[in-house]
């Protein structure tokens, strides 16, 4: 496959990833309100940018976790504002997760099953685990700022303990999915059009 080719076949998966991204976070959430009519929730969103950036890198993967995530955003009036926080920092779990599993880890180059697994949970785990970090940080700082809100630290608590909550259930998720999957497509001779 050419790289013309492999960077159109990246882009139609991006637009598919984004697709999952948005339906996972719009309608398998469980939305949170705070105090002063912000909210927070509990989704899987998250799953499938990190399981796009372990398919198709971190760029890819992270503009499709990204774009999904950030349209799901301004469908939703509580979260509209939020939608450019979310675009940079879901793009950032992308390519974070991209950096270790493909850039350190090198698991598409591996067919040692113990080694893609160990730098699958070990990319997973720091692309959400930045998220974890800087999600409620840049929420606050972007509340307190920008939005001028100075209940910040009222909702400061609950967008640690959901954002810790979803890294969690996300980590566990895209890992139980990627490992049969990308069997599935080495199987099939689909993985060496993606990688």
């Amino acid at each position: 496959m050419s790289k013309t080719d492999n960077r159109i076949y990246k882009t139609a998966l991006t637009g598919l990833f984004a697709a999952m991204s948005y339906v996972v976070f719009t309608f398998l959430q469980f939305k949170i309100t705070l105090p002063g009519g912000d909210a927070t929730s509990i989704h899987l969103g998250n799953s499938v940018c990190v399981l796009g950036a372990l398919l198709l890198g971190g760029l890819y993967g992270g503009l499709g976790g990204a774009i999904g995530m950030t349209i799901g955003d301004l469908f939703d009036p509580v979260y509209v504002v939020y939608a450019p926080k979310t675009f940079v920092l879901k793009l950032c779990i992308g390519l974070i997760t991209g950096f270790l599993a493909h850039r350190i880890g090198k698991i598409n180059e591996s067919s040692d099953k113990k080694h893609i697994l160990t730098w699958t949970i070990t990319a997973v785990a720091g692309g959400l685990l930045f998220n974890v970090i800087f999600d409620p940080l840049v929420g606050y700082y972007y509340k307190l700022l920008i939005l001028g809100k100075p209940a910040a630290e009222l909702t400061l608590a609950w967008n640690v303990a959901a954002t810790s909550i979803n890294a969690i259930t996300s980590a566990i998720v895209s890992v139980i999915i990627y490992m049969p999957l990308r069997n599935s497509l080495i199987k099939s001779g689909l993985f060496t059009k993606i990688c």
